[in-house]
């Protein structure tokens, strides 16, 4: 038997889940089990090196949490939502790509994870619904792609991080700050930075070799239902004043409250800047910290230019 695509484990893999709690690891065992794959079939690698049956296992739990047919219940382990109970009794034989579009809020969720970051793609409107118009260009397609499977990877690094502990989170914010460039090397940024008790770090730390100029940091590890609020700002930002320093970073794995930001414009001898978990997410990417290029293309076009008549 092939290796069932991810479509095809759309159903199984919400039965699982109807019979208890479910992680990647343990759903794509029970589709090795399920579709009898063969040691060959399980070792099977994509030409990015990864496991074939994993990418399409973790790909069909992304597509039945976008639909809302299992949520998450604990760090890495989602169970069946009352919608997906139903959405099965309703889908004895199968269900298909085109049915979980049929359930209102699917296309928005696979929209970017935040209200800012869909105002932003909002005229590109990614969704995978789109990726396969027969209107769409071959680049339209590609960059489509590209942006479910980053918005997919900004999900699992968050998670990850929510799954560790409170040491492992200031060591992500050390590597963090040390990447743009602040703090100089580790151990001189561990030293000025400490727990502050609440699952988050704080103190300062030098912005320059010699230590002529200083940044204040605190850094929340809270789950996405907390946000910050103005009050924690407010008082961040006092702490400043109070060891006569005029640049902060507040970061958090979460957001901040609208009044907090307003708060922060309003600074006339303070420079503060507040890195919620969207942010924090994006610069982990871009400094590699947590996330590794998997694999590269390189796209080709008519060097039209070699071809011109020189006269």
């Amino acid at each position: 038997m092939p290796i069932p695509t991810y479509d095809l484990l759309f159903r199984p893999i919400l039965e699982l889940a109807t019979h208890g709690s479910i992680t990647r690891r343990s759903a794509m065992d029970a589709m090795i089990k399920l579709h009898a794959l063969t040691p060959e079939e399980i070792g099977r690698r994509l030409p990015t090196g990864g496991s074939t049956i994993a990418n399409r296992t973790g790909w069909a739990m992304t597509f039945l949490t976008k639909a809302g047919l299992i949520a998450k219940v604990a760090p890495k382990t989602y169970a069946a939502t009352p919608l997906g109970l139903q959405f099965l009794a309703q889908h004895p034989e199968r269900i298909r790509e085109a049915d979980l579009r049929t359930i209102p809020g699917y296309k928005e969720a696979w929209a970017a994870g935040s209200a800012r970051r869909r105002a932003k793609e909002s005229e590109r409107n990614e969704s995978p619904d789109n990726a396969a118009d027969e209107t769409a260009t071959p680049h339209e397609i590609i960059n489509r792609e590209v942006s479910a499977l980053r918005n997919e990877l900004r999900s699992r690094l968050l998670d990850a991080i929510l799954a560790q502990s409170p040491e492992f989170f200031e060591q992500l914010v050390l590597d963090v700050l040390i990447a743009m460039g602040y703090g100089g090397s580790r151990e001189d940024a561990a030293e000025h930075l400490g727990q502050s008790g609440d699952e988050g770090i704080d103190g300062c730390i030098n912005q320059d070799t010699l230590g002529l100029d200083q940044v204040m940091v605190q850094a929340k590890r809270y789950r996405p239902d907390r946000t910050v609020s103005r009050a924690e700002v407010q008082g961040f930002i006092g702490s400043l004043s109070g060891q006569g320093v005029t640049k902060g970073v507040f970061i958090t794995t979460s957001t901040f409250v609208q009044s907090a930001h307003e708060f922060v414009a309003r600074g006339l001898t303070t420079k503060v800047v507040l890195v919620d978990g969207e942010m924090l997410i994006d610069l982990m990417i871009k400094h590699h910290i947590g996330a590794r290029v998997s694999h590269t293309y390189e796209l080709y076009e008519l060097d039209q230019n070699y071809f011109d008549d020189d006269e």
